[in-house]
């Protein structure tokens, strides 16, 4: 059974280890799907995430939000060494930017 509106993220890719596409979804991370072709390998996983799915309906647990669904503020903690903290500030500062302004334009190159 296909699951309807299906949200998820998936992915597929090629893994030489096995010789075959593997095919994952970024919600269910312990799951994967092996397959001759890309093709094949996402319509697995995607059947797999569909039967885990009404399992865990079905056992009254609740099921993962797709991440396409969720909503974020666009805030976030990130450390890092105090030495790129020093240069960032710098650039930003000699750039007249905020060290805000300055990592955001650095996360979306």
């Amino acid at each position: 059974m296909a699951l309807n509106n299906d949200r998820y993220t998936y992915r597929v890719t090629w893994t030489d280890a096995d010789e075959e596409y593997l095919g994952l979804c970024i919600e269910f991370p312990s799951l994967s799907w092996l397959d001759k072709t890309p093709e094949a390998a996402l319509q697995g996983i995607r059947q797999l995430v569909a039967d885990v799915v009404e399992d865990i309906r079905s056992s009254g647990e609740a099921v993962p939000e797709p991440i396409s669904g969720k909503r974020y503020s666009g805030k976030f903690m990130v450390r890092v060494p105090p030495e790129v903290h020093r240069d960032l500030a710098i650039e930003a500062a000699e750039s007249g930017i905020s060290l805000n302004r300055i990592v955001s334009t650095k996360l979306n190159r």
